[in-house]
């Protein structure tokens, strides 16, 4: 009983310093994971002009009293701290001509893509910033809706335009050439006069029979609509596909490249043949670069038809080799899970930068 009642304390002595223990590693592990928690950086916060509407989001009443004035609507859906969304503020909407233009010809209303302003009965339907945001399927911002009088959409710009390029789609609508050609054709007919040639990547696939070549692979197919002498092919060209992280992500699909004022003939995903540059339009490209990505039926699935920069690159094709599209609709919610989940593994994150800290 002695012996029994000497080792009882020592018993207890040891599995209090095994929890102590225990409990130290434990808080170490926490520690260490807090620690190697990447940062995030690239966010920008905006505000909307000044001079923008203050609408009560009434569209149809917005669209009388722009009307009346012998101007148009254009919604701009923006998202906070979006650095596209920051730099249509400083670099298009502050532009002293472009702003001058735009307040002459048009009422701009903002909506905040995540917001819960509600939005007054639309074609028989109640929204809310949010939900009317999902309903029209808003992938990127900014974008920015065009509506006539009728409040009719006329033109709409998924992602950010630069100024030039920006200027030829308000052109576009303030002359009323939807009446005339598609803004496509309209842009289109500028592109295409570029002279030179493409920049030429090694993984770009030489095939123009893109039935056969989803068919004959495992792989869904990136195909890149370019012009010559376009600066912001150069972009994507120097900076985004340069990236080691990117260049991964690019390799496991199979990409094509196209001159979309080229009239040389195709056979498209779905069998039609046809010409790169009327095929360039009936798929409604108006921006150079644009990547449209389609699955191993033919189907379409995704596009980048905008200025960006490296990360959101990386995340529309990690989004279509993952086939996450099936799961979560809303691409904006899956870049910001994919942000968190690189940050976890210890790596930053950079949504305004050309460069990747991850691999």
């Amino acid at each position: 009983m002695r012996l029994i009642s000497s080792i009882t304390p020592l018993i207890a002595a040891g599995r209090c310093l095994a929890l102590i223990a225990l409990l130290s590693i434990t808080l170490q592990s926490a520690l260490a994971s807090e620690a190697k928690l990447g940062n995030s950086y690239g966010a920008i916060p905006s505000e909307k002009p000044d001079w923008f509407k203050d609408s009560f989001l009434e569209f149809e009443e917005d669209v009388a009293e722009a009307a009346a004035s012998g101007k148009r609507v254009m919604l701009y859906f923006h998202q906070e701290a979006c650095p596209y969304c920051a730099q249509l503020v400083k670099e298009n909407f502050a532009d002293p001509e472009l702003k001058t233009f735009i307040i002459q010809n048009f009422d701009g209303i903002s909506l905040n893509m995540w917001g819960d302003r509600e939005v007054v009965s639309v074609a028989g339907r109640d929204f809310t910033e949010k939900t009317f945001a999902a309903a029209l399927k808003v992938q990127y911002t900014p974008t920015l809706v065009f509506l006539d009088e009728s409040g009719k959409v006329v033109l709409r710009l998924n992602g950010y335009y630069p100024p030039q390029d920006f200027r030829a789609a308000l052109n576009y609508v303030v002359q009323k050439l939807e009446h005339q050609l598609s803004f496509s054709q309209y842009r289109l007919d500028q592109l295409a006069t570029a002279e030179g040639r493409l920049i030429a990547e090694d993984f770009y696939l030489d095939r123009r029979d893109l039935g056969k070549v989803i068919a004959e692979s495992d792989r869904p197919l990136a195909v890149y609509f370019e012009s010559a002498d376009c600066e912001q092919c150069q972009i994507m060209h120097q900076r985004i596909l340069q990236d080691k992280a990117t260049r991964k992500l690019v390799l496991q699909a199979t990409n094509v490249q196209l001159d979309v004022g080229s009239s040389r003939q195709l056979t498209t995903p779905s069998g039609e043949k046809t010409s790169v540059r009327q095929w360039a339009q009936n798929l409604g490209i108006t921006y150079t670069p644009s990547l449209v990505f389609f699955d191993r039926r033919g189907k379409e699935v995704m596009r980048i038809s905008a200025f960006i920069k490296t990360f959101h690159f990386q995340s529309v094709y990690a989004y279509v080799l993952e086939k996450a599209y099936l799961d979560e609709p809303e691409f904006q919610r899956y870049i910001s899970a994919r942000a968190d989940h690189i940050r976890e593994s210890g790596f930053d994150t950079d949504i305004w930068g050309y460069e990747s800290f991850h691999e």
